[in-house]
């Protein structure tokens, strides 16, 4: 199982421990990772670990990161993340309905789940921290995942954020799911708006992804999965404002039936 590779500003940074490779694996603990001034906590995993080794089964993923400054204080902004999934994974969304980000843009969680229930694909929570002159204060909401319209010919999720301290925005964040090919099937992109007008940092995020639905009479899952090698891998690449780069990939083990 492979180490991440992490990056500053281009430069080789120190590897972890061999724990570290346990990162993502389902029952694993999870890892810890600092590098320049961002300390960052990870762990998460899918399920059923049992997938058929040449036809796709319905999962569901599940994840959480945590991220602070070195010493506990606010990190640096993350302003974009880059995902891409194994080619054994599988994203479909045929018959699935799509939510319009402007349907949402000023709608509280409970608003925008209700005006697009049909198209919800995962749940979560976000927390950041926001510095003021008096001192910091945390800002926290409940995170929706929705399939989105096709933008430019690609598959599109919607995130939607909803706070109310310590000011009132909401934040609709459209990602970009390409296919591409090679060792991973799709790559997902996020780029991240300024919080709390550049005063705000993401501390924590978890999400749930996974959702069954039907179309054209047939059963259907909005992501699924096989397992021919016995592994799954992700790869991760995340920039912060101050320049630096978390970048590396990791593999979950899979059980072929």
């Amino acid at each position: 199982m492979p180490l991440p590779t992490l990056r500053r500003k281009g430069r080789a940074a120190a590897l972890l421990a061999a724990a570290v490779a346990a990162l993502g694996a389902s029952g694993a603990s999870g890892a810890l990772v600092e590098v320049g001034g961002v300390v960052l906590r990870a762990d998460g995993g899918f399920t059923p670990q049992t997938l058929p080794r040449h036809s796709f089964a319905p999962i569901d993923f599940h994840g959480r990161v945590d991220v602070s400054g070195r010493g506990g204080g606010q990190p640096p902004q993350l302003r974009q993340a880059l995902i891409d999934f194994d080619r054994d994974a599988r994203l479909s969304v045929a018959g699935l309905p799509s939510c319009a980000p402007e349907a949402i843009d000023e709608a509280t969680t409970e608003e925008a789940r209700a005006i697009c229930r049909g198209a919800i694909v995962g749940t979560g929570h976000v927390e950041a921290l926001v510095s003021f002159e008096s001192g910091p204060v945390q800002a926290s909401s409940p995170l929706t995942i929705f399939n989105g319209p096709r933008l430019n010919g690609l598959s599109t999720a919607v995130l939607h954020a909803h706070i109310t301290v310590p000011v009132t925005q909401t934040y609709e964040i459209v990602v970009p799911i390409e296919r591409r090919r090679g060792n991973f099937r799709y790559r997902a992109r996020i780029d991240l708006p300024s919080l709390a007008g550049g005063l705000g940092a993401i501390t924590h995020i978890d999400v749930q992804i996974g959702r069954r639905y039907r179309s054209g009479g047939k059963a259907r899952s909005y992501v699924s999965a096989r397992c021919s090698d016995n592994i799954l891998q992700t790869h991760g690449r995340f920039t912060f404002e101050d320049g630096t780069i978390v970048d590396g990939s990791v593999e979950n083990y899979c059980r072929a039936r």
